[in-house]
């Protein structure tokens, strides 16, 4: 049944960060235990530890609009910074970290890892990764399962512009979204499954409980996916922006997405649903080349500059812009296309030092330096 419930569109933004030490710029194997205590006693429930203890993430509140998920963020970043900067190490909003090896980490003692870690075993002991989750507030369970069905056409797009792994252990992977080719090592996880119904969202989830193979939903890592804890829809596919700007223009576009399908629905109009061997090519294009070499515009069969297909988004969310009164941060979009993504910024970094003379694990070290310059900035 049509629901006539309006979304609210609340917006809530999770950030996974690594630690790294100052001096040697590789990630901080084993940060003591009093980081974890001051982080938490100075944000509560918006910091968390992560799967490997090089890792921290943090949480925005629930932001009504997009200019409080910016206020959010530079508030949380700049305490995760100052916080790290008295242990001798930086934070880097980064997926990867340019030549750390995962052989090296520790995983974080919480049962939940642990389980994880028996469970995979060397596919979890590979995530070195971190990501960008973006919930948003869709209280109708029907909207939020046909929304999820229409959005996954738009997930690669999301993902070329967040693009900031390219490097793994020391090494150029020619890919600009490495990351992804290690999480899709994990089950249940890539592009979403469609349903007619939440009903039916519901029994093939129940399916993989009653067969004792997942807990609950959570267990489920989809690239988008509907919430267990929260009516939201989750998404998952995209990188950690390195600048703070770059995931502010982000979660605007998602959340501008997600009004101008809406408003469609209300005048009885959708989204085309495309065929998922058709979104994957688009998003293995975005993990190889980010927007360098285009994607497929699904309607016309071709190949065609990421820029054409941007514009025509850009075009039909202008009106969802302005009602969400965020015109200037999705006006930030084409300035991730002018200077490139972290992805591109990192590689262009490392092309420099080496130019100038650098070794390849100096040059690896000079990326790193940017990538503490850059998730600073802003704060």
């Amino acid at each position: 049944m049509k629901s006539d419930v309006r979304p609210q569109l609340t917006i809530g933004v999770e950030e996974e960060y690594l630690l790294v030490d100052k001096d040697t710029r590789a990630l901080v194997v084993d940060p003591p235990d009093d980081l974890m205590e001051e982080y938490e006693r100075r944000l509560g429930i918006q910091v968390s530890t992560e799967l490997l203890r090089s890792q921290v993430e943090i949480g925005t509140k629930v932001c009504k609009n997009v200019a409080e998920v910016h206020e959010e963020l530079v508030y949380l970043r700049g305490n995760i910074k100052e916080v790290a900067n008295r242990y001798g190490l930086e934070p880097i909003a980064s997926s990867t970290h340019p030549f750390s090896h995962w052989q090296d980490q520790k995983h974080t003692r919480k049962e939940r890892y642990d389980q994880l870690t028996v469970e995979m075993q060397g596919a979890a002991r590979r995530l070195l990764i971190c990501g960008m989750h973006v919930h948003v507030g869709i209280e109708d369970d029907e909207l939020r399962i046909d929304l999820m069905n229409q959005m996954s056409y738009f997930l690669p797009h999301l993902l070329a512009l967040s693009c900031s792994s390219p490097f793994w252990e020391g090494r150029d992977t020619g890919l600009k979204s490495y990351r992804l080719t290690v999480f899709d090592a994990l089950p249940r996880t890539g592009l979403p499954e469609r349903f007619a119904s939440f009903a039916e969202y519901e029994r093939h989830v129940r399916v993989l409980m009653d067969a004792g193979l997942i807990e609950d939903s959570t267990r489920i890592w989809w690239d988008l996916r509907p919430s267990a804890n929260f009516p939201t829809l989750e998404t998952r596919i995209m990188d950690v922006c390195t600048r703070v700007d770059d995931s502010v223009s982000l979660a605007a576009l998602l959340v501008c997405i997600y009004r101008m399908l809406y408003r469609l629905r209300t005048h009885n109009q959708r989204w085309r649903i495309y065929a998922p061997m058709l979104i994957r090519e688009n998003r293995w294009r975005a993990m190889r080349y980010s927007f360098d070499e285009g994607l497929i515009d699904l309607a016309k069969g071709t190949v065609v500059p990421f820029e054409e297909l941007l514009d025509e988004l850009l075009c039909l969310i202008a009106e969802d812009a302005e009602a969400l009164g965020c015109t200037d941060e999705i006006n930030g979009i084409r300035h991730i296309m002018q200077r490139g993504t972290s992805a591109h910024r990192q590689l262009k970094k490392y092309e420099l030092e080496r130019a100038g003379g650098a070794s390849n694990e100096d040059a690896l070290k000079g990326v790193v330096d940017k990538l503490i310059e850059d998730t600073a900035e802003g704060l």
